[in-house]
């Protein structure tokens, strides 16, 4: 017999399953479909195949997101929420601007038409706050650069007053023509004519053109009354990165500008035309940590007033230390400001190594001379010899032969031309150094065996490399090759090679009675190699005896007035070509230790240590 509830209880099944599909049974399939197809879309930038309820939109959506550039989104649809033949669903956005991720929630609003769902185009789909005719911009403010930090927490690099010199050519009348303005901009500010009012015609007609930027102090004299006469000629206040002085320490601190085609090349989209970046220098080895990050602002543009959806504040670049004293790299600089060669003078501290000052000069021409040049060091290089010889045994008093000349192998070998008649003979091991006798070192190579130079050498931090941070050559005492080129080493010729910096460390190794390592960066840590034979405590007394014999009883006498107990050794070495006389033109140094500094200054090209290179680090000293 039948059941009389068989039937009720299929209704309820019916019913059951009528409520749990929802749509699915009364009005189509279900909208997975559809969002699935929109996120798609979305992310890719194609809406061709997304089932809107206009027509193709992808021309629409692409007006509203050009602005945020060449970027995909990536756009997830949450389970959607249907209500008979309408449904929402809530979209994230995800932008990737920059490596920084902006996200947010849009809704989706789907209708169903004749049993497919419909996706409604508006722009708020893809930003919540869209109305029509709106359209997302991305725009970026620049960090502040980290400042490059002195000796006592001192700004060296900072934000300094400047003025922008330049055509503005709204200024410009209809009668007034673009060339002929240039060219007199050109022409009152001594930059090249041709190629300013080139760059000036083909500016468009709101430009500024700059001509030249000039610290603010040296615009009220650099630019005659005339400038303010020539039709567009604007001079701008602004603000740009600069050391104290022009040029100040620029061969290592380096400059900041625009960035050029090679940089954004090699940056791989990092960098794009118009970023301020490092150039050169520490500005350009450390871009990354100064430079920041931009902040970044999304604007929702084209209505009556912009606004901003979305904002990342700047982060600004961290300082990079550095141990430069400013006043004592300003008194370098102008020491040897009035040097025709190139020519350098660096400062070491000798207690820790702290690099005071390292200013290349004038003459050569933005070249890193001071921590970066390789030149025969001459007789500075005697203080090295000199602990070589210690170490074989001879002491400060014992007797050495100082010939006139004296053969090797065939070639000759002198002394400098003014060497006192007094100093030939038999005379000590101090005098020899306080006079500078070259014959004197060169007859006592035979007591030295193979490696006791470049031992000696890395004993006072010269012809060990170590990787500061910086261009920094440490110069090289190769093995000799040939009898002569032993000789000429000892005298600081042959292939010896060293930096004012290094030659600066061999003094300040002297004076602390160890290999010292400089240091310009203080947070880079660079770990010291330690020499095969360590300096010791008599033998730095013995260099501080000979260095003190040079300006006590010889070649560097005219230091004496100065302050404190004033170490120090001249040099001159040989190179190039003869000239018409047969004599060679020649490499010019001085080191000098007062207390806990040590100098080294060199002029590549000079009549002699004592008479170049000295007044100039008796300036520095004084």
């Amino acid at each position: 017999m039948r059941s009389r509830l068989a039937v009720p209880l299929i209704v309820t099944a019916l019913a059951t399953s009528l409520a749990l599909s929802g749509c699915q049974l009364l009005g189509g399939e279900d909208p997975s479909s559809a969002l699935e197809s929109l996120t798609s879309g979305l992310a890719s930038g194609d809406l061709s195949a997304v089932p809107f309820d206009v027509a193709d939109p992808s021309a629409a959506y692409g007006d509203v997101v050009t602005g945020l550039g060449e970027v995909q989104p990536s756009v997830d649809a949450a389970e959607a929420d249907v209500t008979d033949d309408t449904a929402t669903a809530e979209l994230t956005w995800t932008w990737e601007l920059d490596d920084q991720p902006w996200t947010y929630a849009a809704t989706a609003d789907l209708t169903l038409v004749e049993d497919a769902w419909q996706v409604a185009w508006a722009p708020d789909l893809v930003e919540p706050s869209l109305v029509e005719g709106e359209h997302l911009t991305l725009t970026r403010t620049a960090p502040e650069r980290g400042q490059i930090m002195g000796a006592g927490d001192r700004a060296i690099v900072a934000p300094r007053d400047v003025v922008r010199l330049g055509l503005d050519k709204t200024k410009l009348t209809v009668t007034d023509d673009v060339a002929a303005a240039a060219s007199a901009i050109a022409t009152v500010l001594r930059i090249d004519v041709d190629s300013f009012a080139q760059r000036a015609v083909a500016a468009g007609d709101k430009a500024f053109v700059e001509a030249l930027v000039l610290r603010a102090d040296e615009a009220t004299t650099a630019v005659p009354p005339s400038y303010a006469d020539i039709p567009g000629a604007v001079a701008l206040a602004d603000q740009q990165d600069l050391g104290p002085s022009r040029g100040f320490a620029a061969p290592i601190l380096g400059s900041v500008g625009e960035a050029t085609a090679e940089i954004i090349e090699a940056s791989d989209g990092a960098v794009e035309a118009g970023d301020v970046v490092g150039l050169s220098g520490l500005q350009a080895r450390y871009d990354d940590e100064l430079s920041g990050t931009p902040g970044l602002s999304v604007i929702a543009a084209g209505a009556d007033n912009d606004r901003t959806v979305h904002e990342i504040a700047a982060v600004a670049g961290a300082p990079l230390q550095t141990t430069l004293d400013i006043d004592l790299q300003t008194k370098a600089e102008q020491a040897l400001a009035d040097v025709g060669p190139a020519s350098a003078l660096v400062a070491i501290r000798p207690s820790d190594g702290a690099i005071l000052a390292a200013a290349s000069g004038p003459g050569s021409k933005g070249l890193n001379t001071a921590t970066y040049g390789q030149y025969a060091p001459g007789s500075t290089f005697k203080v090295v010899s000199s602990l070589a010889l210690l170490r074989s045994g001879l002491t400060p008093e014992d007797s050495v032969q100082c010939d006139a000349t004296t053969v090797v192998d065939g070639k000759s070998f002198k002394n400098y031309d003014d060497y006192p008649s007094s100093g030939i003979g038999t005379i000590t091991l101090r005098q020899a150094v306080a006079n500078s006798c070259n014959t004197a070192f060169i007859s006592s190579r035979s007591v030295l065996k193979d490696g006791d130079l470049a031992n000696a050498a890395a004993a006072l931090g010269l012809g060990v490399d170590h990787d500061l941070g910086f261009p920094a050559y440490f110069g090289q005492v190769p093995p000799p090759e040939v009898e002569t080129e032993a000789a000429a080493d000892l005298i600081g010729q042959g292939k010896v090679l060293a930096s004012p910096m290094a030659m600066a460390t061999v003094a300040a190794s002297v004076a602390a009675g160890r290999a010292v390592l400089p240091v310009l960066l203080p947070s880079l840590g660079t770990s010291q190699t330690a020499p095969a034979a360590p300096l010791t405590g008599p033998e730095a007394a013995a260099l501080k005896g000979l260095m003190r014999a040079v300006v006590t009883d010889g070649s560097g006498s005219f230091l004496g007035d100065l302050p404190g107990e004033v170490g120090a050794k001249t040099g001159t070495a040989e190179y190039g070509t003869p000239d018409a006389s047969g004599s060679l033109p020649t490499h010019t140094w001085m080191i000098a230790t007062q207390g806990d500094l040590a100098v080294a200054v060199f002029v590549e090209t000079g009549q002699s240590g004592s008479t170049t290179a000295g007044p100039i680090l008796e300036r520095f000293l004084s």
